[in-house]
């Protein structure tokens, strides 16, 4: 390799995208072209990047298997910063075997790291945590090193695992310190930022206030029976029943949980649940029926009675009842969720992320747009959708992968 080349893989490397650039700007080598194409994209980018480094795999003779390896990897990392889910994985996982098998040890722990992540975006947290110790972190320079614990940090996030997340945000600054990456120090202090800014409401004896992340996974310890908005679970000391396919059972459990320790009349549960606006017979035999199913669901948790006007909701075990609402509710809560990172994100990306129909996104997106809360950039294949970051956006309790431990 010669010293032009070196120069700029050292460059990229502390972070110096336009150094890198001033010696292999004018190169069209496969070795320069996978260089510039990873400096245009610590730039921002991605379009060109990824162009670049297509050209640079391409041009990398059948000797040079490592080199094009590299060159997926950095491909697949560029689609995950640039939201294309689409993007083959199986690519990847063979890039990743490759590098492993010529002894590329730093390498193949980034291509392992990648993977990782794009398991936490789309919320398959098990998948991903059952990678993660597969994964060796070792090789790692402190640059990728600080990527790892970001990783970590997001799974523990996602399990409501404050001080895990604490802790590998810890570590993440000091390797972010290490690499003497501004940019780097800066993204591991905004992502840190979720231990400290409000995640969800606390609703309870007719009072609301925010709570953080810790005070959340304080609250589902507790003795409190929760009814949590935030993923349709009711929580008792530890123990969860999900009503997350069971709507009604859950509007029903909700509106009896914020009147607590008071009733609720028949007519407003029918309002809530039935979205009826005048209860008749037929209404009240459907709530009866839903009321016993309800009975059952939270058998062992919580005591549904009836009264005089309608019915009540107590906790079988000592305790308060509390509702657990999102800071910013709506029909497209989850949508917004992801549009809050501010990137750019396609339909078919969102879909995959939500595990729900490309026609059930593209409807909410439209709806959103329709009230100014998202906008489309780009036409066909190309178009993205954009929502500005949401100050307190609850994004971790909406995103997917349950809060259950299973």
């Amino acid at each position: 390799m010669d010293s032009l080349i070196t120069a700029a893989a050292l460059a990229l490397a502390s972070g110096d995208a336009l150094g890198a650039l001033k010696r292999v700007a004018l190169r069209d080598d496969p070795p320069a072209l996978a260089l510039r194409g990873i400096a245009m994209a610590q730039l921002g980018d991605l379009a060109r990047a990824k162009a670049l480094l297509k050209n640079a795999a391409r041009a990398f003779g059948p000797r040079e298997a490592v080199a094009r390896a590299r060159c997926v990897v950095a491909e697949a990392e560029i689609a995950l910063i640039s939201r294309d889910l689409t993007w083959p994985v199986k690519a990847l996982d063979a890039a990743r075997k490759v590098l492993e098998a010529h002894g590329d040890r730093v390498n193949a722990a980034h291509a392992g790291n990648v993977a990782i992540r794009r398991l936490v975006l789309i919320g398959r947290l098990d998948e991903a945590e059952r990678a993660l110790a597969a994964l060796d972190p070792t090789p790692l320079p402190p640059a990728l090193r600080a990527a790892h614990e970001l990783v970590v940090s997001g799974i523990a996030v996602r399990r409501l695992r404050t001080e895990a997340a604490r802790s590998a945000f810890d570590r993440a600054r000091l390797a972010a310190r290490t690499a003497d990456i501004p940019a780097l120090t800066r993204e591991v202090e905004a992502a840190a930022l979720v231990l400290a800014t409000p995640a969800a409401r606390l609703v309870s004896r007719g009072q609301e206030r925010s709570l953080r992340l810790a005070e959340v996974e304080a609250l589902l310890s507790s003795r409190t029976l929760v009814v949590d908005a935030c993923r349709h679970v009711v929580w008792s000391a530890g123990n969860a029943v999900s009503l997350a396919t069971r709507p009604v059972l859950f509007a029903l459990a909700r509106t009896l949980a914020e009147a607590w320790p008071a009733d609720v009349a028949r007519g407003t549960l029918i309002a809530r649940a039935f979205r009826g606006k005048h209860a008749d017979e037929s209404h009240r035999a459907r709530l009866r029926v839903e009321i016993g199913r309800l009975r059952a669901a939270l058998a062992g948790l919580a005591e549904v009675s009836a009264t005089k006007r309608g019915f009540a909701l107590s906790p079988r075990a000592a305790g308060d009842i509390a509702v657990l609402a999102p800071l910013v509710e709506g029909q497209h809560g989850a949508v917004l969720a992801f549009l809050a990172d501010g990137e750019a994100w396609s339909s078919s990306a969102l879909a995959i992320a939500l595990a729900a129909s490309p026609r059930t996104v593209q409807r909410a997106l439209d709806a959103l747009a329709g009230e100014g809360r998202v906008q489309s950039l780009g036409r066909g294949r190309a178009r993205r959708w954009m929502s500005p970051p949401l100050p307190g956006f609850p994004t971790i309790l909406l995103l997917p992968g349950p809060l259950l431990t299973d």
